[in-house]
């Protein structure tokens, strides 16, 4: 009798040990981070359900919401707050304008974001170098693009936007519209060239090493960058923001203009920006509002499946033909364009706008909610935000 009751209690602990070893070394949900000294978890833990995905959480939007997330709405750098009811209804994106940035705008940024419904808006600004500066105060002076590449090599040039997207990013700033990646060597930006010495070069292969170099550090220090503006503005008839102007015709454009995006896209740059110009032998409308452009070009020749952004809807070059902000983003939408952005008139007037006007053109066929959701999508990707993710409530009662 002794010796089974030796054996018993040595297959008990056996069987204690057995367990012990399979149980999971980490029984924590996904994405939890514990206190190494055992006790409750640093941050919030994330639940993700499976077979859940943004797509199919966009099932229970309605077509307005969707809309607004693809709207980039202006505001004023120095009056920030000014936004709040436009991110509070869902805009997907505010451009900051202005010339001086006041010391907090991190902090304001941030009271920003608490307001939006479903995911925080990207937060933009133009920060090329030279006169296109809209924040030198805070995040420090940079020469011309075409100084940076007639003086620096692309590993500085790098260094340099890799030190000016940390500044952009401590001011709360998440998109940069930049680079150009466009062909110039004229003498402006003026009201016959938009371009100049917004430009790297006026060769093709250095215009995109220096500026494939500008974005590349921008997405070093976590900034978004923006390459434009497609399909290449660089020599064109005039400055699309006064009114109508074309490109060089297509087929200069092809060994030209074109060459820097065709580069972007196969290194993959995170976001493109289309032009307001016409592209002769492709395109008679303006290229943000052309499916040729952006859905033919763009997208399907060029292979880019990242986000397209318009240039500003309320330009010269769209008002020409007697199109409004909320027509002129039908169209873009259609297009292939995924955020539409202007710069002028009411913000909150223009969205609500817009969100009317693509409610019609989804009821009446001519874009399809599946369109808005894969745009919608694309906008959260660049977010970084995942609509399955939901706290996960642990701890004490």
């Amino acid at each position: 009798m002794k010796s089974s009751g030796l054996w018993l209690a040595a297959l008990v602990a056996a069987l204690g040990l057995l367990m012990a070893a399979s149980a999971p070394s980490d029984p924590t949900p996904f994405n939890s981070s514990a206190d190494p000294a055992g006790g409750p978890p640093l941050h919030p833990l994330r639940y993700r359900p499976p077979q859940c995905s943004n797509q199919s959480e966009f099932a229970g939007w309605s077509v307005a919401q969707l809309a607004a997330q693809l709207v980039i709405i202006p505001a004023e750098e120095d009056d920030l707050g000014a936004a709040n009811p436009e991110v509070a209804g869902g805009a997907g994106g505010v451009l900051l304008f202005g010339s001086s940035a006041p010391a907090d705008l991190g902090s304001q940024v941030q009271d920003l974001d608490r307001l939006a419904p479903a995911a925080a808006p990207l937060v933009m600004t133009d920060e090329e170098g030279g006169g296109v500066q809209r924040m030198a105060n805070l995040v420090g002076s940079i020469p011309w693009a075409r100084q940076m590449g007639s003086s620096m090599t692309a590993g500085q040039i790098e260094r340099l936007a890799k030190g000016l997207g940390k500044g952009l990013l401590a001011a709360g700033v998440t998109v940069d519209l930049a680079p150009v990646l466009d062909v110039d060597g004229g003498p402006g930006p003026s009201a016959t060239d938009p371009d100049g010495a917004r430009s790297f070069s006026a060769t093709p292969a250095v215009a995109a090493t220096d500026g494939l170099a500008f974005a590349a550090g921008l997405e070093a220090a976590g900034v978004i960058p923006v390459v434009k503006h497609f399909p290449g503005l660089g020599g064109s008839s005039g400055n699309t923001d006064d009114g109508p102007a074309a490109t060089l015709p297509y087929a200069a454009l092809l060994n030209g203009g074109l060459v820097p995006f065709e580069q972007a896209v196969s290194a993959g740059v995170p976001a493109v920006m289309v032009s307001n110009a016409s592209v002769p032998g492709l395109a008679a409308d303006p290229a943000s509002i052309s499916p040729q452009v952006i859905d033919g070009l763009l997208i399907k020749r060029l292979g880019f499946s990242g986000l397209i952004m318009t240039d500003s809807l309320s330009a010269g070059a769209i008002s020409a033909l007697h199109l409004t902000v909320p027509q002129a983003a039908v169209k873009a939408i259609a297009a292939g364009a995924d955020m539409v952005m202007f710069s002028s008139g009411s913000p909150s007037a223009v969205m609500l706008g817009v969100e009317d006007a693509v409610q019609q053109a989804v009821a009446q066929g001519q874009i399809s909610r599946s369109t808005l959701q894969s745009a919608a999508g694309k906008v959260l990707a660049a977010k970084r935000v995942d609509l399955c993710l939901s706290p996960v409530v642990t701890g004490p009662g």
